[in-house]
């Protein structure tokens, strides 16, 4: 053949081995990636947390009561991902727990807990839970 006539371009063996190639790299990266965005939805629940937390202590020493501090018993996270239940069974005590607005289907920690004693617990669905995982 002469130079005129060679053809240019990909054969198909070619494209196919490089879209094979890229599924895979695909398949090894996005567990990844699914693991580090619900790591990073987690930190706005434990900003929330340790707001009320922080909050609660506060009315605490100018009241030496924790019950009546939060209004509503309910406190919004900055994103909107958590909303936390404030509960305040006695005077001396209390408990936030951070529920998930959205449950998401691939992360396992759906509730993340504090209480007055600085005790950091997570509730998920039906499977247990590795509290330091989530925290």
């Amino acid at each position: 053949m002469n130079d005129t006539m060679r053809q240019r371009g990909f054969t198909l063996m070619e494209v196919m081995i490089v879209v094979v190639i890229i599924g895979v790299l695909a398949a090894i990266a996005y567990p990844g990636y699914q693991r580090q965005v619900e790591q990073s939805r987690r930190t706005d629940a434990h900003t929330v947390l340790t707001r009320a937390a922080q909050r609660l202590e506060r009315c605490y020493t100018a009241t030496t009561s924790y019950q009546n501090c939060i209004t509503g018993n309910k406190v919004a996270s900055d994103n909107g991902l958590y909303a936390v239940n404030v509960d305040t069974p006695t005077p001396n005590a209390f408990a936030l727990t951070a529920v998930r607005i959205a449950a998401s289907a691939h992360d396992t920690c759906n509730n993340l807990t504090l209480n007055h004693l600085g005790v950091r617990g997570a509730r998920g669905g039906t499977e247990p839970v590795d509290v330091k995982a989530c925290w």
